[in-house]
């Protein structure tokens, strides 16, 4: 059992995410089977995954035409005719436990006894699931998040009895569908993300309910002050509160008395068009900025550390898997354990015995590992050591949390890893950026790209939750990240597929070449929020494009397409999708094996010589030229001409 074994997959149901996940695995080139109880439900499915299809191709999103991934998906509602040759099949039928005995127990008499059973629940236990089949080594979890075209989660699930052979196809079949796996190597309720996500709406809500905060408070303050994608109440409303609601009831936990209250009055959220908000008669969730109070948001977040610690303590995953399924799977700024470390785990630690003695509620009981880690003096990064060890990173090109970045034949391939907030550009990310570019070492780099993690964007601008109490003074200086990247001793490109917005244009703007697919767009917003570019961005739009077409840019804030970037000069190039990555090549091959030292003193000299009068300049540009004429590289440059071959430059 393994991933090369795997070529048919069935996927059983035609809702949300049966559909979702027979269109992801389409669309990764496996021939799918997707059936339904009804031709009805299969039909419906099916439209849905051709809608989408067409819209991904508008978008350029996928490298086929809508129709060729098309042609590999079947329809059914025969389930032998679905699995008999199924190497894989996914169940994605309703959160029923008979239901589910049902569909596993003709799995094992319709399938060869190597296919792989996944179970996609969300809420039941994998080893209950597993009951219903006389192999439950091969029955296993593979939990998608909805939608599963746009999130790039997905759970790979431990049963008791799943094997180690079982897991790890599963997830390098989830990896080659272009998705990211983490393991979730104990059965526990919630699996990973639900497990943290449980205290951020129930606490909130506890809270509400005895008095201590407003809705509004408890919204604006973790969405606009602690950098959440949304507040705990417009989330629950925007899911169903019931559904919150019946997952704590059949999981034995306490259920705050307001979101009770609303499950009684039938006011469930959006779908019933009223919940903690009124989306009938009022303006839905309307909290901002100047609602927040004095919220009291480190009660919210130990609890979710507290969870965190609890799943790395009984070795359900990593701090690292932890942090990816929170940031992936639910878009936290974040990964939990990450800020645990960097708000301290003894105060976290505090927090909760203070509580946990004031209340006696269980749920605010510290979970062992935790004191662990503060008994033995890891309490997060001032410490040198938390979940993460800080002492320990070597300030290799493997030490960074938000940028990936590796060298290999002189190209410095640097990757903007926040996908979940469409690479959005964080103090932390920001503070990478500038060590990176300061500490690599140039001798061994000829040129650098950077790009964006995922297909949506570049970097969709700067994360505006970091500016939440900082004070006007702070945000004064030049962003270092920019200047560092304008002024690295190497050519840099920028590699832009999708959006490349405010500080994700003013990055691509430090850059000396940028590149773009068709699709891409840019932008400096500011504008719409009050603001003006502040990492260079309207200095380098004059220089880039002039008086007249930097300010219509940054006075109107719209978008440009990327044709238009081009014929603009904003970008070298706008190419189509599919022959992106070897225009890039072409340019980073050039970069590579040109002179390292004729390229830095051109950089320098252009650079400087911008903002140098005419005269100036052209002394700069003699100068170097002079320097440059004693170089080794000069005269392998010469001999290579006059002998017909390609130079092989040193650096001397």
């Amino acid at each position: 059992m393994s991933l090369d074994s795997i070529d048919r997959v069935a996927v059983l149901g035609a809702g949300n995410m049966g559909h979702g996940i027979t269109e992801v695995t389409a669309m990764a080139g496996y021939d799918v089977t997707m059936r339904d109880i009804k031709d009805e439900f299969v039909e419906d499915g099916y439209e849905s995954i051709a809608w989408s299809l067409e819209k991904l191709e508008e978008k350029e999103l996928i490298d086929e035409s809508a129709d060729e991934v098309l042609d590999r998906i079947e329809t059914t509602t025969d389930l032998e005719a679905a699995v008999s040759d199924a190497d894989l099949v996914i169940e994605a039928a309703p959160e029923n436990l008979d239901l589910k005995h049902d569909i596993f127990s003709d799995l094992e008499a319709y399938c060869d006894e190597e296919t792989l059973l996944a179970t996609n629940t969300s809420s039941l236990p994998i080893s209950d699931i597993a009951e219903a089949v006389d192999t439950p080594e091969r029955v296993l979890g593979l939990h998608f998040f909805n939608p599963p075209v746009k999130m790039d989660l997905v759970e790979v699930i431990y049963g008791e009895d799943t094997s180690d052979e079982a897991a790890e196809a599963g997830y390098e079949w989830v990896e080659s569908i272009d998705k990211t796996p983490i393991y979730v190597r104990k059965d526990v309720r919630g699996f990973v993300v639900n497990t943290i996500v449980g205290p951020f709406g129930g606490e909130p809500a506890f809270m509400v309910s005895e008095g201590e905060a407003t809705i509004r408070e408890a919204d604006a303050t973790m969405s606009h002050e602690r950098g959440y994608p949304m507040g705990p109440f417009e989330l629950a409303d925007l899911t169903g509160i019931d559904v919150g609601y019946h997952v704590r009831k059949e999981g034995g936990s306490p259920i705050p008395p307001i979101t009770e209250e609303k499950v009684e009055a039938e006011e469930l959220g959006q779908k019933t068009g009223k919940g903690f908000y009124d989306y009938e008669d009022g303006d839905g969730a309307d909290y901002q900025p100047d609602d927040v109070d004095d919220f009291d948001w480190l009660r919210v977040e130990a609890r979710m550390i507290n969870r965190a610690a609890f799943l790395v303590g009984e070795g359900v995953a990593t701090p690292e898997e932890v942090d990816t399924g929170v940031q992936l799977g639910l878009g936290f700024p974040e990964g939990i354990c990450r800020r645990g470390d960097k708000i301290g785990l003894d105060k976290v630690l505090e927090k909760l015995e203070t509580l946990y003695e004031e209340t006696g509620s269980d749920r605010f009981e510290p979970h062992p590992y935790l004191e662990e880690l503060v008994e033995e003096g890891k309490t997060g990064e001032d410490a040198g050591e938390g979940f993460y060890e800080y002492d320990g990173d070597d300030g290799g090109l493997d030490s960074y949390h938000d940028l990936n970045a590796e060298l290999e034949d002189g190209v410095l391939r640097v990757e903007l890893d926040r996908p979940s907030r469409m690479n959005a550009l964080s103090g932390d990310l920001l503070s990478e950026i500038d060590d990176l570019f300061s500490s690599v070492d140039t001798d061994e780099v000829r040129c650098a790209v950077i790009e964006g993690a995922g297909d949506r964007a570049f970097s969709a601008g700067a994360d505006i939750s970091g500016f939440s109490g900082v004070e006007p003074t702070d945000l004064m200086d030049v962003t270092p990240a920019f200047e560092t990247v304008n002024d690295f001793p190497r050519p840099v490109v920028a590699k832009v597929d999708g959006y490349c917005l405010g500080a994700g244009l003013e990055l691509a703007l430090a850059c000396d070449l940028r590149l773009a697919t068709e699709r891409s767009e840019f932008g400096a917003p500011e504008i719409n929020l009050g603001l003006i570019p502040g990492g260079g961005g309207t200095q380098r739009l004059l220089r880039v494009l002039g008086e007249t077409r930097a300010k219509e840019m940054v006075f109107r804030g719209e978008h440009i397409d990327a044709d238009r970037a081009e014929d603009w000069g904003l970008i070298n190039r706008s190419v189509d999708r599919e022959a992106f990555d070897e225009t890039v090549d072409e340019f980073v091959d050039d970069l590579r094996n040109g002179p390292p030292i004729g390229l830095e003193i051109a950089k320098k000299v252009m650079n400087e010589g911008e903002d140098a009068s005419l005269e100036a300049a052209l002394t700069m540009e003699s100068q170097g030229f002079g320097l440059l004429t004693s170089t080794d590289d000069v005269l392998e440059g010469t001999m290579a001409f006059a002998e017909d071959r390609e130079p092989e430059f040193e650096g001397e």
